[in-house]
């Protein structure tokens, strides 16, 4: 018998992961079992590497589904991710993400539609690093800039939840306006737009703040 496992992560103990199974299920995922890290950087540990995260590569069978909210929870950077992908594509298993509902197996054998695929898993794997990337640089910049001078380099704290960001994020990747946004996190629409233009500096100020 298959199996829907969808596989979380938050980068504090702090975090909720919640959120996660919840947009998953809104987007019409039935979900039979989760498996979540707490408290894991997804830019310094293998997938292979974290406590929860390695059982995947026992439990999931040919046939099951693994569900994650985007790429980026696969690994920690481009090589990474698209050798798990393969990986877990090859031993017949399907992956699909929350954000656009995107599809990956092996089913496919016409080699136009492989290709196509490949280079979709490509482009969203650089995606994700390139994402990652800079909000290191972003982090490191700050902390640079404001040595010794903790409550400058924390900046003001964001008046949106890990939480919030997360919903927002996902609801401008599935083309969501800023209005229709903000009425759905009650945040401000001025948040949105700021953490729409700046995804990398809205996500930096969380982790300033542990949050």
């Amino acid at each position: 018998m298959t199996q829907t496992i969808l596989y979380a992560r938050v980068s504090t103990s702090e975090q909720d992961l919640s959120h996660q199974r919840t947009q998953a299920e809104k987007a019409g995922f039935v979900i039979d079992k989760v498996v979540a890290d707490h408290g894991v950087s997804g830019v310094s540990t293998r997938l292979a590497e974290r406590t929860e995260g390695k059982r995947l590569f026992d439990m999931l069978r040919r046939g099951d589904t693994l569900v994650v909210r985007w790429v980026d929870r696969l690994g920690r950077n481009y090589d990474d991710v698209t050798d798990t992908i393969r990986t877990f594509i090859n031993r017949g298993v399907i992956i699909r993400t929350v954000i656009n509902d995107m599809t990956f197996d092996g089913a496919t054998k016409d080699p136009v539609q492989k290709a196509v695929r490949d280079a979709l898993i490509a482009f969203m794997a650089a995606t994700a690093q390139a994402q990652a990337e800079a909000v290191k640089e972003a982090q490191r910049a700050g902390i640079e800039a404001n040595k010794g001078d903790v409550t400058k380099y924390r900046g003001k704290k964001p008046s949106y939840s890990r939480d919030q960001f997360q919903t927002v994020i996902d609801l401008l990747s599935n083309g969501a306006g800023a209005s229709a946004i903000a009425k759905e996190t009650g945040l401000t629409r001025q948040t949105i737009l700021r953490i729409r233009d700046d995804q990398p500096a809205a996500e930096t100020a969380l982790v300033k703040w542990g949050m």
